[in-house]
């Protein structure tokens, strides 16, 4: 059973969602999680989250409704050398960063353009995620994806929303296809995420868990049902003597 949804929005992102982080955790916890990430949009974003926000979540409580919570960001990149619209001095405060590329705050470039722009954006050492590497718009190199993120022991994710018959990315299948395999080269865990906005989708990988199954991608190299391991990865806590390092992975 996957138990960890690490890229999920509250109402600071905006669109449209009226969900708080304790309405997160709650349905979180009716879903049976046993650890979630809260990772509202950066500052680049129209309505999102603002910098005071993100200040003030290093004072939230880890836990709340019984749930484990992990404070992050989504955070956009804004160039082609990986430039992010988050200041080192509000990073340092949060646990992790989903590095992502959004239409609105950079248009599609070329292959190689692209793929520097998400391969750029891992040297920052908050940003232990890539979010959605998967929009049909922006054309990867996934071998070069995945020996940086091998590199910088960063985690591809596999996006549920994207995946979903209605996901705007375009039909993302063969994207995934050639990432997941890509990422078995280099024996590169993955994260399965909802991309919630609101309650309403948070521990839903219907898609997401598709997909994996489909390229027979291993069970012990996605991390959802891994929470001590992936808290370990994402630099969050100490890690748990009892726990496999994950040393083996990058």
């Amino acid at each position: 059973m996957y138990t960890c949804d690490m890229h999920t929005h509250t109402i600071a992102s905006g669109h449209g969602s009226s969900s708080t982080i304790a309405d997160m955790a709650k349905a979180a916890k009716k879903k049976g999680l046993l650890l979630l990430g809260i990772t509202d949009h950066g500052p680049a974003t129209p309505a999102a989250g603002t910098p005071s926000y993100f200040r003030s979540l290093i004072r939230s409580s880890r836990i709340r409704c019984g749930m484990r919570l992990c404070y992050g960001v989504e955070t956009n990149i804004l160039d082609f050398s990986g430039n992010i619209d988050m200041d080192d001095s509000i990073l340092e405060g949060l646990d992790y960063a989903i590095a992502s590329i959004h239409r609105q705050n950079l248009e599609p470039g070329s292959r190689t353009a692209n793929t520097l722009a998400y391969t750029q954006a891992m040297r920052h050492p908050k940003v232990k995620i890539i979010g959605h590497p998967d929009d049909t718009r922006y054309p990867l190199d996934y071998d070069t994806l995945a020996a940086a993120a091998k590199e910088y022991g960063v985690i591809l994710e596999v996006n549920n929303s994207s995946l979903s018959p209605d996901g705007y990315r375009g039909d993302v299948h063969d994207n995934y296809t050639a990432m997941l395999h890509a990422c078995l080269r280099y024996r590169l865990p993955v994260l399965l995420s909802s991309d919630s906005h609101g309650t309403g989708q948070i521990g839903d990988f219907t898609f997401a868990a598709r997909m994996v199954r489909e390229v027979r991608y291993p069970p012990e190299l996605v991390l959802n049902d891994k929470p001590e391991l992936l808290l370990e990865i994402l630099g969050v806590g100490e890690p748990d003597p009892k726990v496999p390092r994950y040393k083996g992975f990058f």
